[in-house]
């Protein structure tokens, strides 16, 4: 566990700075989260979960399915694209490569 760190710090540390360069985009500080919520693969990752959570100061939410977020993600995206009519009044931002979503009015992520 120890050398697979060590082998992935760099990587990791990307990792912070997306997260910095999404909240300075969306005009908010750390102080501003209320909630980190780590959906897809890499966030299962023991180092990813302590090191989002040490930025925060709060341990990072579980209470959501990583692959169901990324599979409800990937649907909506792709009916948006498509033109699904169910869909005219969404809008979905890109940040990062979708991989990070900011809970609006009435829980809804985005």
């Amino acid at each position: 566990c120890a050398r697979f760190e060590e082998l992935n710090a760099d990587l990791f540390k990307k990792t912070l700075g997306s997260v910095n360069r999404v909240l300075q985009d969306a005009g908010l500080s750390k102080v501003d989260v209320d909630k980190a919520v780590l959906v897809g693969g890499s966030t299962r990752i023991p180092k990813v979960q302590s090191m989002v959570g040490d930025y925060f100061g709060k341990k990072p939410s579980t209470g959501v399915n990583p692959d169901k977020a990324v599979a409800y993600g990937a649907a909506i995206q792709g009916g948006v694209l498509m033109g699904d009519k169910k869909l005219h009044d969404a809008v979905v931002l890109d940040a990062i490569f979708l991989l990070f979503g900011i809970e609006t009015v009435g829980g809804v992520m985005t």
